[in-house]
């Protein structure tokens, strides 16, 4: 079977951005390898989540906002939960949209040195450049420059990593999960970077446009493991380079040019410059695919004519871009930012799941394609892994366990 790559790879090209590169660099240089277990594990949860949203788009022909307003019936419970699940995708995205932003502005600083160009305007800017593609821009097209953005930073630490050459005692250690003194709100955070929420609603509506029948199931699938197992191994490498580079050294991250200290082994002087393009590469992609996920969401919910969603779609989407800028406009640091979306995305994700497991079991929908025993039990693992760990880290906020 020919290998069709799209919606796989465009999700991919979501979740490896500033979030992924700041979240994995900080816990490379703050705990070594002992984290690389929760990307191995986000990887493959990402993979079974993102399958059941691909097998929901094509097998049938629905969006995950519109198949969940279908599951609850009609009456006051189907506005409550599609209000719930907009509110948590809408308040997640503000702030990931806002670490997108900052983190693209980490990048162009890193490129034109701190005091070459005032952030609020490069915020400013990259804000217009997401607008204009959401706006003005059709799927395909959006589709091969979100891909082609993230490119240059996967290759960046892919050969860096070949160079630095990790520890690989280390890194096996590191496979054995556990959670070293500090790193539970990390841990959380290179979930929520990897298994991203939005994404979920995003995959189910571009595999529904990428395929046009049913006859298309086989080949989603395969492009969510090829291109999801990629961009999972890229975060990993990520997490390896730092580690190796940054552990012990007393190098503390806070912008980009402390973090291309973590390739200067593999490319010297030009580390700053390609971790800065690659930065704004991987930032203004995120920064497109978190209002166009919102915006699927509710133009799918509230559903109408072709027309109408339209409409909805393009201002649901400008709403995400404008709320983004000014969250990224308010001064916090920008790494400080982008881990703030990272822990929202993992506390929001538990719920996001639940509500599409009750979508794939229903066979009178998805006929064959519904969930069986085994992608339940590995849902229903991602699950309870994930609730587990937002649990953990409101209890332990409120001071209820350690």
């Amino acid at each position: 079977m020919k290998l069709s790559l799209g919606p796989g790879a465009l999700v991919a090209a979501a979740f490896i951005g500033p979030g992924t590169v700041t979240a994995c660099t900080l816990a490379g240089a703050n705990f070594g390898y002992a984290l690389v277990w929760a990307l191995v594990f986000a990887t493959v949860a990402t993979v079974i989540l993102q399958d059941m949203a691909a097998r929901l788009g094509v097998g049938a022909r629905l969006g995950l906002g519109e198949a969940l307003m279908q599951s609850v019936g009609t009456g006051p419970l189907k506005w409550v939960v599609g209000l719930l699940v907009f509110a948590a995708l809408a308040i997640g995205n503000g702030a990931y949209e806002a670490g997108n932003l900052a983190g693209g502005a980490l990048g162009a600083e890193a490129i034109f040195g701190v005091d070459g160009i005032d952030r609020r305007l490069i915020i400013l800017a990259l804000s217009l450049l997401a607008a204009g593609a959401l706006i003005h821009g059709k799927y395909k097209r959006l589709e091969q420059l979100l891909i082609s953005l993230v490119l240059v930073m996967s290759a960046a630490f892919i050969l860096s990593a070949i160079i630095v050459r990790p520890d690989l005692t280390a890194f096996a250690a590191g496979l054995i999960p556990s959670i070293p003194s500090g790193g539970l709100l990390t841990t959380i955070a290179l979930i929520g970077t990897t298994i991203v929420p939005y994404n979920l609603f995003l995959h189910a509506a571009a595999t529904r446009q990428k395929w046009a029948s049913v006859d298309g199931v086989k080949a989603a699938r395969t492009d969510t493991m090829v291109s999801i197992g990629f961009g999972g191994l890229v975060s990993i490498l990520i997490i390896a380079t730092a580690a190796a580079a940054l552990f012990q050294s007393g190098i503390k991250v806070e912008n980009a040019t402390d973090m291309a200290r973590s390739i200067e082994p593999a490319f010297g002087t030009a580390a700053r410059y390609l971790v800065g393009i690659g930065l704004l590469a991987a930032g203004l992609t995120s920064a497109i695919t978190a209002p166009m996920a919102t915006a699927y969401a509710l133009s799918e919910m509230l559903g109408g004519d072709p027309a109408r969603r339209k409409t909805l779609f393009r201002y649901t989407a400008l709403a995400v871009v404008i709320a983004g800028a000014g969250i990224s406009l308010l001064g916090l640091k920008p790494v400080s930012l982008i881990l703030i979306a990272q822990y929202a995305n993992g506390l929001l994700l538990p719920i996001i799941a639940i509500f599409l497991l009750i979508v794939m079991n229903r066979k009178a929908l998805l006929g064959e394609h519904a969930n069986g025993l085994a992608s339940n039990l590995a849902g229903g693992a991602v699950v309870a892994v994930t609730l587990g760990l937002g649990l953990r880290a409101i209890m332990r906020a409120a001071g209820v366990w350690p």
